[in-house]
């Protein structure tokens, strides 16, 4: 686009007075600064979404075509995008209304377009990491006094101690690892589960762990790495061989923390199972390996996607089952539900 450097400066202004951190405060920073013309538009967004995203950048429809529309990767919220009067213009207000009515549309039920828009709408998504104190300490202008550093500070003014410096331990990202459910009776919901976790791998790379469960444990949290959503979950489909398979969550559980929990991999971490809690075998080793982690991890979290269901209740085996060692029991059918459950991880 060609932005002049007053728009340039009007955009620096306007990302220093929201949060820099907030994808969605970055976006309508620079689209109602850089964009000058209804042809900007479309560019803004291809080249927002290839930055912040990993798409790759789309060629903007012609200015000829008179049924323009706002692009669909907008992250339409009330109150923004209003005109210099303070009206919202009609094509606006109808398109943010829409996307609202997405956002709490259930994943299951949305069609081809509905699901295109989903997608883009994740790739703005940044789950925030929960947060725990690290056992080492660093200099600090608050905190316990550092005897060692006052008494060497003090020797270089002649022994008389002139300041007292001080040290806290920094918070450090807690270990968030995911365990979705791939099998058939949760295959409408997978793809959405997968994009999830691809956005929490992506935002915090170091600290997450992705884990699919079905008839057998598989590790994706490599594939999910990858920058490209589509490429990571097409790379991650061919790592699953249990898609869309039975149910066997006990004995995965099992075979998770003999293999990965019981080392380290969920002491101390926050656990996220993604499940509707259906469960071929028996109950009794669910209940059994769900109290076992839930004495592993800081805090489990369970996402079924039937919760979100006006008048479910919890009444298969494998949720009876599980509920007990169960810190945060959440729904995970929309993209509302997915934006609730990133603030339930980064509180936990």
């Amino acid at each position: 686009m060609t932005a002049s450097p007053d728009r340039v400066e009007a955009m620096l202004a306007a990302v220093g007075a929201l949060d820099v951190l907030d994808a969605t405060d970055v976006y309508w920073a620079g689209r109602l600064t850089l964009c000058g013309s209804p042809d900007d538009l479309d560019r803004y967004d291809a080249a927002f979404a290839a930055y912040f995203g990993g798409e790759a950048p789309r060629p903007s429809r012609s200015a000829a075509q008179p049924d323009r529309q706002l692009a669909t990767t907008a992250p339409l919220e009330p109150g923004t995008g209003e005109s210099d009067d303070g009206e919202q213009p009609p094509e606006l207000a109808g398109t943010a209304s829409g996307d609202e009515v997405l956002r709490h549309r259930d994943v299951a039920e949305m069609s081809l377009a509905e699901r295109d828009h989903l997608r883009r709408l994740f790739a703005l998504l940044v789950p925030a990491a929960p947060m725990r104190a690290s056992r080492r300490r660093r200099p600090s202008a608050h905190g316990a006094v550092h005897a060692s550093r006052t008494v060497r500070h003090a020797l270089h003014d002649g022994g008389e101690v002139t300041r007292l410096l001080h040290r806290r331990a920094r918070p450090r990202p807690r270990r968030v690892v995911l365990l979705i459910d791939v099998s058939g009776s949760m295959s409408p919901y997978a793809d959405a589960l997968l994009r999830f976790a691809h956005a929490a791998v992506r935002a915090h790379p170091a600290a997450t762990e992705v884990f699919t469960i079905g008839t057998r444990l598989t590790r994706v949290t490599r594939e999910l790495r990858m920058r490209d959503p589509d490429k990571a979950l097409a790379a991650s489909g061919h790592a699953i061989p249990d898609w869309s398979g039975g149910t066997r969550l006990g004995d995965v559980l099992k075979a998770f923390l003999d293999r990965w929990g019981q080392r380290g991999t969920a002491r101390g971490a926050v656990i996220v199972v993604c499940s509707d809690g259906w469960e071929r075998g028996g109950t009794e080793v669910l209940a059994e390996q769900m109290a076992r982690l839930h004495r592993l991890a800081h805090a489990v979290v369970w996402v079924n996607p039937h919760k979100g269901r006006e008048g479910y209740e919890p009444l298969t085996g494998g949720m009876q089952a599980a509920l007990p060692s169960v810190d945060h029991f959440v729904a995970g059918h929309s993209m509302a539900a997915f934006e609730e459950l990133a603030g339930v991880i980064s509180r936990a």
